[in-house]
C-alpha cells in the first residue's frame, strides 16, 4: 500500500546526513571549478555514501547496484590474475579496481539524495553551474571564447575540445527538456525565463565551437527520439509529459529554438561544413576499399585504432588483457604508425575498450548496468515517483550517451565519470524511493 514518504525516503542518522550531503553538494559545484576542493570530496561522497548505505540501507543494500559492483570488482581482479598468469609483462602490479569501480560512485549519490526530486535537481544545478563558469571563466577566458567564434577548437580549460563539448551537449539537452520548469509561472518567472535563454544559448554556442560531429550527432538523435517520445505521448494520453508544458509553450520554445540553430548555423556555416567534410576522403576510401590503409584522418585514426583493438579482443575474448589493455593496443601493434603511439593512449571506443581489457564479461557488466538503470528509471516512472521531465531527459541522456562513447571514451576518464554518476545517481535514486514505497 502506497503513501506519501518524507522527503528523505531512508533513515540514517542527521549529522552523518548532513556531513554526507555537504559533501556531495560541493563535489558536484567544485570537480570543474575548484578540483583541489571537488575531488576530495568526490572521494569522501562516495566512501562514506557506501558506507552509510550497507549500515543503514536495509533492502537497499540487497538491490541490483551493490551486486553489479561486486560484479565489476570480481571481473576485474580475474582478468589481472590471468593475465599476470599468462603474460606478466603485460600486467600491471594491481587490478586496478577503479578503473570500473569509479562508474559506480552513483550508488552513494544516490543514497545522500535520499530519493528527493528537489534535491537530485539542487545537485544537478550545482553541477551546472560549477562547469559553466568554468567555461566561462577558466582556461582562456573572453580570448579563448573569441577565438571559438572565429572557427578555432577551444577547451574551456576542461581536458580538450570533446570533453568541453560533450559536456556542453549534456547542458543543452538538460536545459530544453527541463525547461518548463524555468518557464512556469511565479516568483522569479521573469529571471528564470532570462536564465534559460542565457545558458540555452551558451549551450548551443559551445556545442557548435567545440566542433565535434560524435555530439553533434547524439544531440540529435537525442532530440528527435524525445520529441517522438513527447508527441505520441500528448495525441495518445492528451496530456504533457514534460514538466506541464503546454502546447503553446512547448510549439513557441520549439520554435525559438530552431531560430536559434538556424541563426547559429549561418554564423558558423563555414566552419561546420568543413568540419563535416574533412573525414570525405575516408567515407570515399572505405566505400572503394573497405578497412584497408585507411588514410590517418580524426576518424581514420579512429578507425585504425578500433582494428587494432578489435585483432586483440579476439585474441582474449571472454577475460580481456587487463587494465593496460587499451595503452597495449595502442603501443604493441606493429602496424600503427610511430605517430599514432606518440599521441595516443586509448581507442576512442568505451565499450571497446571495455572488451579488450575485460574481455565480455565485462562488457556483459556495463549493459547489465544500463539495461537496470533503464528499467528502474520506467517502473520509477510509472509507478509516479520520477517525474516526467526527469524521465524524458533519462531517455534522450541514454541514446545521447551511448553514441558519444562510441567514438571517445568519456566513461574512461573524470569528465564522463562525474556526469555518468551525478545522473545515474538522480536516476537510481528515485527508483529506491519507488522500492520502498512498494514495501511500506
Amino acid at each position: 500500500m502506497k503513501h506519501a514518504l518524507p522527503e528523505r525516503a531512508w533513515p540514517c542518522p542527521e549529522r552523518l546526513w548532513i556531513a554526507g550531503t555537504v559533501l556531495m553538494a560541493v563535489y558536484a559545484g567544485f570537480q570543474f571549478l575548484w578540483p583541489t576542493i571537488g575531488q576530495p570530496a568526490e572521494t569522501l561522497t562516495a566512501v562514506l555514501g557506501l558506507i552509510a548505505l550497507l549500515r543503514y540501507g536495509t533492502g537497499l543494500r540487497n538491490t541490483a547496484p551493490l551486486w553489479l559492483l561486486l560484479a565489476a570488482l570480481v571481473v576485474q581482479t580475474l582478468s589481472w590474475w590471468l593475465i599476470l598468469r599468462d603474460v606478466p609483462d603485460y600486467a600491471a602490479d594491481n587490478p586496478r579496481l577503479d578503473r570500473l569501480a569509479k562508474l559506480f560512485i552513483f550508488i552513494a549519490v544516490a543514497w545522500w539524495l535520499g530519493g528527493s526530486t528537489r534535491l537530485t535537481l539542487t545537485v544537478w544545478g550545482l553541477a551546472l553551474g560549477g562547469f559553466l563558469l568554468q567555461a566561462l571563466f577558466g582556461g582562456g577566458g573572453w580570448e579563448e571564447w573569441q577565438a571559438g567564434l572565429q572557427g578555432q577548437r577551444i577547451e574551456y580549460g576542461i581536458r580538450n575540445a570533446q570533453h568541453g563539448a560533450m559536456l556542453f551537449g549534456v547542458t543543452l539537452l538538460g536545459l530544453v527538456i527541463f525547461a518548463g520548469r524555468f518557464w512556469q509561472p511565479g516568483r522569479w518567472h521573469l529571471a528564470r525565463r532570462g536564465l534559460w535563454c542565457a545558458m540555452t544559448l551558451l549551450a548551443l554556442v559551445g556545442v557548435l565551437i567545440g566542433l565535434t560531429r560524435a555530439v553533434w550527432l547524439g544531440l540529435l538523435l537525442a532530440f528527435a527520439v524525445a520529441a517522438f517520445v513527447v508527441i505520441y505521448h500528448r495525441r495518445r494520453f492528451a496530456r504533457p509529459v514534460a514538466g506541464g508544458l503546454t502546447p503553446l509553450r512547448l510549439g513557441l520554445m520549439g520554435l525559438a529554438l530552431a531560430c536559434v540553430l538556424a541563426l547559429a548555423g549561418w554564423a558558423f556555416q563555414g566552419t561546420l561544413i568543413q568540419r563535416i567534410a574533412d573525414e570525405r576522403e575516408v567515407l570515399v576510401h572505405m566505400a572503394e576499399r573497405g578497412l584497408e590503409d585507411v588514410p590517418y584522418t580524426s576518424i581514420g585514426i579512429r578507425i585504425n585504432t578500433w582494428q587494432a583493438g578489435v585483432e586483440w579482443g579476439l585474441e582474449r575474448p571472454w577475460v580481456g588483457w587487463g587494465s593496460e589493455a587499451r595503452s597495449l593496443v595502442i603501443h604493441e601493434t606493429p602496424w600503427l604508425p610511430p605517430f599514432v603511439k606518440e599521441h595516443f593512449g586509448h581507442l576512442h571506443n568505451f565499450l571497446l575498450e571495455v572488451w579488450v581489457a575485460y574481455g565480455l564479461f565485462g562488457v556483459m557488466l556495463i549493459l547489465g548496468l544500463a539495461g537496470w538503470v533503464g528499467w528502474a528509471t520506467f517502473v520509477s516512472w510509472r509507478g509516479g515517483v520520477m517525474p516526467g521531465d526527469m524521465a524524458l531527459f533519462a531517455l534522450a541522456f541514454f541514446i545521447y550517451w551511448a553514441v558519444v562513447n562510441q567514438f571517445e571514451s568519456y566513461n574512461s576518464f573524470w569528465t564522463g565519470v562525474f556526469v555518468h554518476n551525478l545522473i545515474v545517481g538522480g536516476l537510481v535514486t528515485h527508483y529506491w524511493r519507488w522500492w520502498k514505497e512498494q514495501r511500506a
